[in-house]
């Protein structure tokens, strides 16, 4: 049952996305080109998305202990903002600026075949494989 309704979370979340057009690198891009192409319809979507769930979530805790499938929520609990934390969200934000993908518009926008996408997501993967591997492979603080 959970990996049913992680499906329809998926379908429903990659429909907004392809309905919205954030699957198009082109309109991305342009909300980030102010002083050219600007288009704020991403603005209008994220701000959509971000009073959904605050009211979603408002409703949601107040209403259940626990979730339908779950033993419990699995919320963030860490409130540090660190380097790794940092680093990641230039990372994240410089890739999406360039490419006008991120991982919830690229990952549906596979369905229209473009090459684009595949290299992407090889690129992301292969980043989140090298972060992985080189954080493995420090050592070990006491704090960790």
């Amino acid at each position: 049952m959970k990996l049913f309704a992680a499906l329809i979370c998926g379908v429903v979340f990659g429909s907004g996305i392809v309905i919205s057009g954030m699957s198009n690198p082109a309109k991305v891009i342009n909300f980030f080109d102010v002083a050219g192409t600007f288009d704020a319809s991403l603005l209008l979507v994220m701000g959509s998305a971000l009073a959904t769930t605050f009211v979603g979530y408002r409703l949601l805790f107040g209403a259940r202990a626990k979730p339908l499938l779950d033993e419990k929520y699995a919320l963030p609990t860490s409130k540090i903002i660190d380097a790794p934390l940092v680093l990641g969200s230039i990372g994240f934000g410089v890739g999406w600026g360039i490419t006008g993908f991120c991982p919830g518009g690229a990952i549906p926008a596979l369905g229209f075949m473009d090459s684009r996408v595949v290299i992407f997501l090889a690129a992301m993967l292969a980043g989140m494989w090298a972060t992985r591997t080189f954080r493995d492979r420090q050592p070990k603080t006491a704090n960790a």
